[in-house]
C-alpha cells in the first residue's frame, strides 16, 4: 500500500506538533504529572497545617512566663527541643511536632525579644 506524499507529511507534522506540545508544556507550561502534582499538594498541606498550629503553641507559651524567659536563654538551635519538652506542642500529631516546634520556638522567642525591647 502507498501512502501519498502529502499525507506522509502531514503525519510527521502532526507527531512532530505532538511531540513539541508536550516537551513545552511539561517544561514551560507548569504541566505536572499526577504524583507531582500530589506531593505539591501535601507540601501545601503541611505548611498550612504548621501555620494554623504554630499561634496556639505561642499561645501557650506566652501563657508561661518564667517558661519563656528560660526558652530566651536556651541557644536558638535548642529551642524546639524546650518547646517540645515544654509540652506546647504535645497535641500536635507527631508526623508535624518537630516542625510546628521550630515554628514557634522561632515566633515565640521573636514575641518575647519584641516585649523585651519595648520601654515601659
Amino acid at each position: 500500500m502507498q501512502i501519498p506524499a502529502g499525507t506522509k507529511y502531514a503525519l510527521y507534522g502532526a507527531v512532530g506538533g505532538a511531540a513539541l506540545v508536550l516537551v513545552l508544556g511539561f517544561t514551560v507550561g507548569g504541566w505536572v504529572t499526577g504524583s507531582t502534582a500530589e506531593e505539591m499538594a501535601e507540601a501545601r498541606a503541611e505548611t498550612a497545617i504548621i501555620a494554623a498550629l504554630t499561634p496556639y503553641c505561642v499561645e501557650m507559651a506566652q501563657s508561661q512566663p518564667a517558661q519563656m524567659e528560660l526558652l530566651l536563654e536556651e541557644s536558638s538551635w535548642s529551642r524546639d527541643s524546650f518547646v517540645e519538652k515544654a509540652g506546647w506542642v504535645s497535641n500536635v500529631d507527631e508526623k508535624y511536632r518537630d516542625a510546628v516546634a521550630i515554628s514557634c520556638a522561632s515566633q515565640a522567642a521573636e514575641a518575647a525579644e519584641a516585649k523585651a525591647a519595648k520601654p515601659g
